[in-house]
C-alpha cells in the first residue's frame, strides 16, 4: 500500500470530489483515480460511489479514513524526526489574500514539512523571492509558473430571490446590493447590465465577505474554492465564463534563491504529466482586451 495513494484518498475524502482532490494535491486527475483505483483494488471493496458532483463515500471509506491519515502523519513524523540540524534555505513567499484556505494548506504544508526550508508569508505586494498570486496581478519582468485556474461564482443569502435562478446573467445584478472584495475586480460584471451597481459592503477578506452573504447584506462574486463546503450562503453560476488562473511568480530579471530552487521543484515535481497544458516560463503579456480580468 503507497503512502501516497492515501495522501491522495485522504484528500478525496475530505473534498467530496476527485477535481478538488486533483487541485489540492497538484496533480492531474487521472492521477487520483488512479490511486483511488490501485487502493480499491488491492482491499478488494469499493469506496466511493461516483456521481455527477463529486462522490460519496462508503462505510469502507469511513473505515478507512482515520488509519490513512493517521498513517500519513506518522510517515511524514518519521521524516521529520531525521531532519533535525539541517542548514535551512531561507523562503520569503508572497500569498494573495483572495486564496481559499483548503488551497494554501494544500500548497504550504509539502513546504513546511522540510526541515531544510524555512519559511515566511508576507503580503503580495511585499518584496518576496516569489509570489502565489492570479495572472492578472503579475508583472512583465516576472516568470509565471501556472498552479490551478478557478471560476467565479455569486454567492447569495439563502433567502435572496435570485436563489430561484439556477443561474443569472450580469444584468440580474443590477440595482442589486452587491459585497465587493476589497478590490471590486467584479464591477466590469455588474456594470455590463447598463444599470447602476449598488454596493452594500466592501470586505477585505473572503470570509468577511461571505459572513455578510450570510448575514443577508448582499450578493458577493468569489471564486468557487472559497465556498465549498458552505451550507449557509446559496451557490449559483453566472452565465458568462469568469475564471482566475493562480500560479507562482518569480523575478525573471534576477538569479533564484535557493528556497525559490526548492519551491520550483517541489511545485513542478507535483504538476500533472506530460501531454496536459502546460504554461509557458515566459514573461506574463496583458490580458486581451474584451475579457474581465479577475483578482
Amino acid at each position: 500500500m503507497d503512502i501516497r495513494e492515501l495522501r491522495y484518498f485522504s484528500a478525496v475524502f475530505e473534498e467530496r470530489s476527485l477535481t478538488r482532490a486533483a487541485a489540492r494535491c497538484f496533480v492531474s486527475q487521472p492521477s487520483i483515480s488512479l490511486a483511488i483505483a490501485n487502493l480499491e483494488t488491492e482491499l478488494g471493496t469499493e469506496l466511493f460511489i461516483r456521481h455527477r458532483k463529486g462522490v460519496v463515500p462508503l462505510e469502507s471509506a469511513e473505515r478507512l479514513q482515520p488509519i490513512a491519515r493517521r498513517i500519513v502523519e506518522e510517515a511524514d513524523a518519521a521524516r521529520n524526526l531525521f531532519r533535525q540540524g539541517v542548514a535551512k534555505q531561507v523562503l520569503k513567499l508572497g500569498l494573495m489574500r483572495t486564496l481559499d484556505g483548503g488551497r494554501v494548506t494544500a500548497l504550504l504544508k509539502p513546504l513546511t514539512a522540510r526541515q531544510d526550508l524555512k519559511l515566511h508569508i508576507v503580503g503580495p505586494a511585499e518584496r518576496a523571492d516569489a509570489r502565489i498570486v492570479a495572472r492578472s496581478l503579475v508583472s512583465d519582468d516576472e516568470h509565471f509558473l501556472s498552479l490551478w485556474s478557478e471560476r467565479y461564482v455569486a454567492a447569495l443569502p439563502l433567502a435572496h430571490p435570485l436563489t430561484l435562478k439556477s443561474r443569472f446573467r450580469a444584468a440580474d445584478l443590477a440595482e442589486v446590493a452587491m459585497i465587493d472584495r476589497c478590490h471590486c475586480e467584479h464591477s466590469a460584471l455588474a456594470g455590463r447590465g447598463g444599470k447602476p451597481r449598488e454596493v452594500a459592503a466592501i470586505a477585505e477578506t473572503e470570509d468577511w465577505a461571505l459572513a455578510l452573504v450570510a448575514a443577508g447584506v448582499g450578493i458577493a462574486i468569489v471564486p468557487e474554492g472559497v465556498v465549498h463546503g458552505r451550507s449557509d450562503i446559496a451557490v449559483r453560476e453566472i452565465e458568462m465564463t469568469l475564471k482566475r488562473q493562480v500560479g507562482l511568480a518569480y523575478p525573471a530579471v534576477r538569479a533564484p534563491s535557493e528556497g525559490l530552487k526548492t519551491l520550483i521543484a517541489t511545485l513542478r515535481a507535483a504538476a500533472p504529466p506530460k501531454g496536459t497544458r502546460q504554461q509557458k516560463r515566459a514573461p506574463v503579456k496583458r490580458e486581451r482586451r474584451g475579457k474581465v480580468a479577475l483578482r
